[in-house]
């Protein structure tokens, strides 16, 4: 499948509009773990995220495994990566850093990553530490370009301002079951609910710096609490998701991230599903196409109220 690509942040990098999360691939045997890769590439995805926590490392060796297993080279496909959560608190150190990236890329079985993320915010960050690192892991050639995760426009700010080469990604949570990119905008000095601003006015930064935002967990609400699609809480937006992508021969899932994929900040979902079917059916998404009063309406019907 012809997947459209996108230009990550402000580099020459490009991938799939939307990419492949890794974080449970660490739980399958191997030729389930082949047959999902088998899956992404054959749906036209070519990012696959990582972290050096997930399953303890394992969905690094086992994503390695499966990449051995169909003799996908390594030009093929765009492999990023994330460090800095440890057991009990947060690591920004340069030390960290540094062994963090020799783990994953023994356990990836890669000379590179392509991209590095901070994963969680640390806030006894030194920045120029953090900068040190990523230098010394450009000129090894171990990692090609760095980007953060869950993290507000100051605390970005303040990295770059140490680091010598643009970031490329933030990581965030955001689907149609969780909204808190996009509603601080709507509600501008309201006094509800959804004008508190969690998020520091992020979708903006990362719009006006050239920086990726990629959501994680597009098809989940809550923290991890379950997928919104066909779920009785969400019946509204289950209909909507439903009508739209029977007007176009796609299913709720794609229609779903089709709404992310339509905002103008390209947005990029990182998909976590294991399931080769449910990936090829989701790798439809870039097909679908939403109007401007569609989008809204997904929205709404996500249980948000417009002013």
């Amino acid at each position: 499948m012809n997947m459209p690509r996108q230009v990550i942040g402000r580099s020459k990098l490009s991938s799939s509009v939307l990419g492949l999360g890794c974080m449970r691939m660490g739980d399958r045997p191997d030729d389930d773990a082949a047959r999902v890769l088998a899956a992404a590439v054959e749906a036209g995805i070519t990012l696959f995220d990582h972290a050096d926590i997930y399953a303890g490392g394992r969905s690094e060796e086992v994503f390695a495994r499966a990449v051995a297993a169909l003799k996908l080279p390594r030009s093929a496909y765009v492999l990023q990566s994330k460090c800095g959560i440890r057991s009990g608190f947060f690591d920004f150190s340069r030390e960290h850093i540094l062994a963090s990236v020799e783990g994953s890329l023994r356990r990836l079985r890669a000379d590179y990553l392509d991209i590095l993320l901070l994963h969680r915010p640390d806030t006894l960050m030194e920045p120029e530490e953090v900068a040190s690192a990523f230098s010394e892991l450009r000129e090894r050639g171990y990692v090609h370009h760095f980007g953060v995760s869950n993290q507000h426009p100051g605390q970005i700010a303040l990295l770059q301002a140490s680091c010598d080469h643009p970031l490329l990604v933030n990581q965030v949570q955001a689907s149609l079951a969780h909204t808190p990119i996009f509603d601080h905008g709507f509600n501008v000095a309201m006094k509800v609910d959804a004008a508190t601003d969690r998020v520091g006015g992020v979708l903006e930064y990362c719009r006006e710096h050239g920086i990726t935002l990629q959501a994680w967990s597009p098809l989940q609400f809550g923290f991890f609490q379950g997928v919104f699609i066909d779920h009785p809480n969400y019946g509204p937006l289950n209909e909507t998701l439903r009508r739209i992508g029977a007007e176009q021969g796609a299913s709720a899932s794609a229609v779903a991230l089709a709404w992310l994929l339509h905002h103008p900040a390209r947005i990029q979902p990182i998909i976590g599903s294991m399931n080769p079917d449910r990936i090829r059916d989701m790798a439809r998404a870039p097909s679908v196409t939403l109007d401007r009063a569609q989008w809204y309406e997904c929205y709404r019907a996500a249980g948000n109220v417009l002013p």
